[in-house]
């Protein structure tokens, strides 16, 4: 038996994710009279991490509202620069995320990261137990319960990756501060601390140095420090100064 039906419309930037017959700025919905707005929404294929005010005949509502029939349900996007409450703003990207995982690190950013697949129920896991904002472009990982906090990465090239997430979370940027390869602190090293570790050609060419305090990877200024800085110069000039501006 079909439950009551109401009348909803996703904003422009969610519609994406639903099927196309539901894309319209209208569109009858019949839910089955139990379930709440928040699962009615992610039904149609949005997940709760990309939504923002939920508004019923008018008057925002709770994502536990259970809809009535003949209800006008409007559904919004998250509104950036969004906020992240209770925790310092830290994140844990899944496995298909690795270049966007190293690219803000090298801004300086906290972002955890597997090269090995280890499942959704621990990555959901992992982003409570360590209050870490789960990045994913899997809509079905996004819609795990145990989640502390996620947001969908709109794009699959790492410059938009990139400039999505900072825009959305304006983190603060400390470049050259983190390891790309695991994520911990950098710190300066001296050439006589790190000798042992550099090939014949850096010990020549190169006086600059810097280690993980984690891993104990040396880094320096080599032939790809170019293409780095031009990555760095360009999030720094764009969202350098986003959080500065929010406080």
């Amino acid at each position: 038996m079909n439950g009551p039906e109401i009348h909803l419309s996703l904003a422009p930037e969610l519609r994406f994710f639903a099927v196309p017959e539901r894309r319209r700025p209208w569109t009858a919905v019949v839910t089955d009279g139990a379930s709440t707005l928040g699962h009615v929404v992610e039904s149609l294929g949005v997940p709760l991490t990309e939504v923002g005010r939920l508004v019923v005949n008018g008057e925002e509502t709770a994502v536990s509202h259970v809809p009535s029939a003949g209800e006008t349900v409007e559904v919004h996007p998250v509104v950036r620069p969004q906020r992240v409450p209770g925790a310092p703003l830290r994140f844990l990207l899944d496995v298909h995320l690795g270049t966007l995982a190293r690219r803000m690190r090298l801004l300086g950013v906290d972002a955890a990261y597997e090269s090995e697949d280890i499942g959704d129920p621990e990555l959901a896991a992992r982003s409570a137990a360590q209050r870490r904002v789960l990045l994913s472009r899997d809509r079905g990982l996004l819609r795990r319960r145990e989640l502390w906090a996620g947001a969908y990465v709109y794009s699959d090239r790492p410059d938009e990756q990139l400039r999505d997430v900072l825009g959305r979370f304006t983190p603060g940027l400390a470049p050259w501060t983190r390891c790309t390869a695991c994520n911990g602190p950098l710190e300066d090293a001296d050439k006589e601390s790190v000798w042992e570790r550099l090939q014949h050609g850096t010990r020549r060419t190169y006086e600059v140095f810097a280690r993980c305090t984690v891993c104990e990877r040396v880094y320096w200024r080599g032939a790809h420090h170019a293409r780095l800085e031009a990555i760095v110069a360009g999030a720094m000039d764009e969202f350098g100064d986003a959080r500065a501006a929010l406080s």
